[in-house]
């Protein structure tokens, strides 16, 4: 580019600013105080882009080795989670153990005592009814079959669906009859009554002195003792009997 310049050789000026020519043949007012105003703030806008590069070059170190961004900005999400307090924090964690922990106790308690009342129930049936139910009670037992079950009831228990008897020293009782089996609950209770030392006192017509005879071998002819009260009577009865026998 070259000064335009008059016949008198002087510059050609408009709006103040000397006029340049192109290699083309074009012609652009060149404004000097424009242009220095504008390189500095082109210059200052290079120095601000500078840094701005060098700033996240700088933090973009901290990053090195990282493969995945997507991965490493999940991580980074997570970490904000956590400092936000929008995950349980350690405590927490702790209470909620706690108050889980505290649930699965109630619903435990509860079912206990769901299986606990169940067992009573099924106790209640297979075994108190078998002494409700039973011939040799009914027929060779001169007290009552409650009475009976409140002395010998805690030899019987139940294992795998069936009632099982034991003998004092927590043996299993098998049938004389059917050699190889447990025996039934009639034999058992036979077994049982027969190794009781009051005996006397709870069979029918133990002892008798004659045909048809009631007595016992302490001479009278039922067992003594209130059977005939109510049942506190006649559990306390046939203790008295243990404790004489």
């Amino acid at each position: 580019m070259k000064l335009k310049l008059d016949s008198n050789g002087a510059v050609v000026l408009q709006d103040g600013a000397p006029v340049y020519v192109k290699e083309d043949g074009t012609e652009i007012a060149f404004d000097g105080a424009k242009a220095f105003a504008k390189i500095g703030q082109l210059t200052g806008e290079n120095t601000a882009y500078r840094k701005r590069f060098e700033d996240a070059e700088s933090k973009l170190k901290g990053f090195e080795g990282i493969a995945d961004p997507a991965k490493a900005l999940e991580a980074l999400q997570l970490v904000a989670n956590l400092d936000a307090k929008k995950l349980v924090d350690a405590g927490e964690i702790e209470k909620v153990k706690a108050e889980i922990g505290k649930a699965f106790q109630v619903q435990l308690d509860e079912a206990k005592g769901n299986a606990s009342k169940l067992e009573q129930q099924l106790y209640a049936e297979m075994i108190g009814g078998s002494f409700a139910r039973s011939k040799f009670v009914g027929e060779k037992m001169a007290i009552p079959p409650d009475l009976v079950q409140a002395y010998f009831g805690k030899a019987f228990s139940i294992e795998e669906g069936r009632v099982v008897a034991k003998d004092a020293n927590g043996n299993k009782l098998y049938s004389a009859a059917s050699p190889g089996d447990l025996a039934g609950f009639d034999e058992a209770l036979e077994m049982l009554v027969s190794q009781y030392p009051g005996k006397d006192h709870i069979l029918k017509g133990t002892g008798a002195s004659g045909a048809g005879s009631q007595g016992s071998a302490n001479g009278g002819g039922a067992p003594k003792g209130n059977f005939g009260g109510s049942k506190a009577d006649r559990v306390a009865a046939i203790k008295q009997l243990t404790s004489n026998a």
